[in-house]
């Protein structure tokens, strides 16, 4: 268990990001993270095109396709990650009870799930509709519970990255996402 009176909470949060970005994944955590991306996919395209929510629109400029695959990695990929679950979740070097992983998942992933249509109303109001939309918000609790499973059993930022990035890329850029949010 980690003592909290020998260290400040910067330098708490500090070590949690410096752990996370350094920590290298290993064949069973890309392993896990493959299952959990595969799983995700098939919950997302099974509600999605069940409820309209997914149509098939494939992007085909260029311009689209490598701004959608950088600008992703960054954000939502690694900002959300660092955010949702580096910065809420324990780290596997503070062994924290299957209690506190417990509340702390759950807590990350409401603010995760509120963070979106918080996001529309202030900052992103072109995505109002969609970050109101309650099939997104299950398919981003959804991908919440997943990315959070993948950085807990890796204790790296790096496979929770890759399955936001592959999802929102995926969805941008494949299933109309991207007409859906810019038109």
């Amino acid at each position: 268990m980690l003592n909290f009176s020998a260290i400040s909470l910067p330098g708490f949060l500090i070590r949690r990001i410096t752990l996370a970005f350094s920590t290298i994944p290993d064949f069973t955590d890309w392993l896990v993270a493959a299952m959990l991306a595969l799983v995700y996919t098939l919950i997302a395209l099974s509600v999605g095109f069940w409820s309209g929510f997914l149509k098939v629109d494939v992007q085909t400029s260029r311009r689209t396709i490598v701004g959608v695959l950088l600008g992703c990695l960054l954000s939502p990929g690694i900002t959300e990650e660092l955010w949702f679950r580096v910065l809420m979740l324990p780290h596997p070097f503070e062994k924290a009870s299957g209690l506190m992983l417990w509340l702390w998942g759950c807590a990350s992933l409401a603010v995760f799930v509120v963070y979106h249509p918080l996001n529309a109303l202030t900052f992103y109001p072109v995505g109002r509709s969609t970050f109101m939309n309650p099939v997104f918000l299950l398919l981003a609790a959804i991908l919440g519970v997943a990315c959070s499973l993948a950085y807990l059993q890796s204790g790296s930022i790096w496979p929770a990255v890759a399955i936001h990035w592959l999802a929102v890329t995926g969805w941008l850029l494949l299933l109309g996402g991207y007409r859906r949010l810019y038109g």
